[in-house]
Formats: structure tokens, C-alpha cells, sequence
């Protein structure tokens, strides 16, 4: 494996014997199954679906939902989940996250009793694959008002509407559209086996620099029909979704940190063997600088994101603290994966040497998820009473 990530405040400590476990299991599959294999993906702009599969051997499927073959883990192992996933990549921990994260965690705190047993253990075997459609092309941060309609026709809903940046889109079992009926409700409609839909295309967007072994679709909805019955129980509107949002958001700030660690130790482990001038250029001091900096965004991520899990344990968590999480965690994980391409040099522009890699998958985890502009806005709600957007 790579160099560890310095400790530097003692982050081990504040884990259970449990978590430690359940994160070293994480982390050799991610060392020695993914990381040799990964960049082949990357750079054929392939989807890594049997890396990604190989992840349903871990007790990790669902995150901290119960019941109905899901992992029911707490708060601080499922981030710890999402750091080591993205530690190595940032492609498998969409893939990964959009299915076991969004939706299932859709279905778990959404759906009715019969919706939940029918869809999430075959999910939590990864057997049926899973995508959230929420955001559109005219509607990103922008959500709650989407123009998606879903017209009550007899026993059936008729969808008719776009799609953009749907992860797993293309290859989905279960895809959770988010759309307002007739009356106006926001509500979720879960589309089983898509692709034999009248009225269902798909196709993976081209061009991405960032999380190429994962793909995100266009989707488009034309008179798609579906059972009354595939409509989500539990949301009426776009508050009851939230809850769903603010769990992937708080999974988001623990990817971030992740990504940064990645970056961190790739360039660690580069500068102590690197030689320059008859010394490893990790005794030059504006290497030293680099490595000390990122190693303390590192550290102050970790402290950050444990805190914010113990505070969603007790339903203390506030929508400001979760944003900014995850403000402030993309950013240093921008501001390491930066360093970590310096310290390499002409060799981080290669993804042989993984920071690469890296480097542009954060620039993804720095925009979804709510932007770096919203994020700031919503924890400033918190601060003022004063809201700087509609």
C-alpha cells in the first residue's frame, strides 16, 4: 500500500476497532484491486462497472440505512466509506454513491413498505443497479423547480421531460425520476428497466475531463409510462427530498477529504523517491512547504467531517454546517489535488502517476453537490437570518 496519511492530530483515535476495520477492509480492495487497474478505464472513457461490482462483497450497500439487506452502518463508517472509495478514485465513488447513496437512500426514506421490499435488497446485492434523476439542462442549482411533468392518466403516470448528468443513467436497473405532477407536487417516479421504456433515451454525455470511468447520461422522457405505484410514497415535495440530499451532501465533504488524502500520499510518496540535484527533492524546503500544507488540510478535513458525522448521529446537524462541509472540504481537496501536480511536475500530467487522475476528478466533487457558490450562500443564510437567493 501507499504511505499512510500522516496523523498529524491523532484522527485514528476518535475510531472505533469497528470502523478501523471496516475502513482497512475498503481500503485493500481500492489499493489492490482498483488503483492498478483504474486508469485503463479513465482513459478509454469507460465505465469501471466490475471494479465498481466488486464493491458488493463489502458490508457497505445502502450506507447507514436498515433493513432490507442494507448496511445499516453509522454515521462515521459510512464516511469512512466514501473517504477510502475516493482516496483511490472519484469515478467508482459516483458510481458507488449515485446507487447506494442517493438512490437507494431514495427508496429508504422515501418509499412505502411495499416499495422497499420490492426494490432494495436486490439493490443492496448490487443485482439491480441504481440512478437519481434530478438535476435538467435549464435546472442544476436551481432544483426544487423542475420542468419534468408527470401527468396522472388512469393507473399510470405519463413522464415527459429532460435529464442532464445523470450518473449510471446509461446503465441503470432503477432510475428514480424527480418531476411534479399535475397539481404541481414534487414527487419522485422510479422507472424499472428503463431501457425497454417507450419513450426512454439515454446517452452518455462525451467530452468530460473529470470522472471519465463513470458515465453521466442525457436523459429524455417522451409520454413514458409507468404504474401509479412506482411513485415514491413518501415525498410530496421538494423539503421531504432534502433529507435524501443532505446525507449525500455530508458523504460529499468525506469524498472531498478522501481525494485529498489520495493526493497527498501519491505526492509523498513521489517526493521521498524522486532525486534531483543528488537528493530526494522531498528534502528541498518549498517541497516540504507543499507536503506540510496539504497534510494539514488533510488532517483539518478528517477533524471536520467526523465532528459533522457525530453532530447527523443526533439529529443536530444544520443545513449551514452541511454545506459548509462540504464547501470547505472541495476546496482544500482543489487546493491539494493543485500542490500535489506541482510537487510531480511534468510527471503530474501523466495518469500513470495517478494525481492526474485525481486532479480532474475533483473538479467535479468541487461543483456537484451543490456549488462552491451555493454552498457558501446557504451556510450564510445560517450566519445572517439573511437569504442571498431565492
Amino acid at each position: 500500500m501507499t504511505t499512510p496519511v500522516l496523523d498529524l492530530f491523532q484522527f485514528d483515535d476518535l475510531l472505533t476497532p469497528a470502523q478501523k476495520e471496516l475502513r482497512d477492509e475498503v481500503r485493500k480492495y481500492m489499493e489492490y484491486e482498483v488503483k492498478p487497474r483504474i486508469n485503463d478505464y479513465w482513459e478509454r472513457g469507460e465505465i469501471a462497472l466490475d471494479l465498481a461490482l466488486g464493491l458488493r462483497e463489502l458490508p457497505i450497500m445502502g450506507g447507514t440505512q436498515e433493513g432490507y439487506g442494507c448496511a445499516g452502518l453509522d454515521n462515521v463508517s459510512d464516511g469512512l466509506v466514501k473517504y477510502e472509495i475516493c482516496r483511490v478514485d472519484g469515478s467508482i465513488s459516483t458510481l458507488f454513491g449515485v446507487h447506494s447513496g442517493l438512490a437507494m437512500g431514495s427508496i429508504s426514506m422515501l418509499g412505502s413498505e411495499e416499495q422497499k421490499e420490492r426494490w432494495l435488497p436486490a439493490m443492496a446485492r448490487m443485482d439491480r443497479l441504481g440512478a437519481f434523476a434530478l438535476t435538467e439542462p435549464e435546472r442544476g442549482s436551481d432544483a426544487a423547480h423542475v420542468q419534468t411533468t408527470a401527468q396522472r392518466v388512469g393507473s399510470h403516470y405519463v413522464l415527459n421531460g429532460q435529464k442532464r448528468w445523470i450518473g449510471n443513467g446509461t446503465i441503470a436497473d432503477l432510475i428514480i425520476v424527480w418531476a411534479r405532477d399535475e397539481s404541481g407536487r414534487f414527487g419522485g417516479f422510479v422507472l424499472e428497466d428503463p431501457g425497454q421504456l417507450p419513450g426512454f433515451t439515454a446517452t452518455a454525455m462525451e467530452g468530460k475531463i473529470a470522472k471519465r470511468a463513470v458515465h453521466q447520461a442525457e436523459i429524455t422522457l417522451e409520454d413514458v409510462h409507468l404504474p401509479a405505484a412506482n411513485r415514491l410514497a413518501g415525498c410530496n415535495s421538494f423539503r421531504d427530498l432534502t433529507a435524501v440530499l443532505a446525507n449525500t451532501r455530508a458523504g460529499v465533504a468525506w469524498e472531498a477529504v478522501g481525494l485529498a488524502a489520495g493526493c497527498y500520499e501519491f505526492a509523498l510518496n513521489y517526493a521521498c523517491q524522486r532525486e534531483q540535484f543528488g537528493k530526494p527533492i522531498a528534502a528541498f524546503q518549498l517541497i516540504q512547504a507543499k507536503l506540510v500544507e496539504m497534510a494539514a488540510d488533510v488532517a483539518q478535513g478528517q477533524l471536520l467531517v467526523w465532528r459533522l458525522a457525530k453532530l447527523m448521529e443526533t439529529g443536530a446537524a444544520t443545513p449551514g454546517q452541511l454545506s459548509l462541509a462540504k464547501q470547505t472540504c472541495a476546496a482544500k481537496a482543489r487546493r491539494a489535488a493543485a500542490l500535489a501536480r506541482e510537487i510531480l511536475g511534468g510527471n503530474g500530467i501523466l495518469i500513470d502517476n495517478h494525481v492526474a487522475r485525481l486532479f480532474t476528478d475533483v473538479e467535479a466533487t468541487y461543483t456537484y453537490e451543490g456549488t462552491n457558490e451555493i454552498n457558501l450562500l446557504i451556510a450564510g443564510r445560517e450566519i445572517t437570518g439573511i437569504g442571498a437567493f431565492v
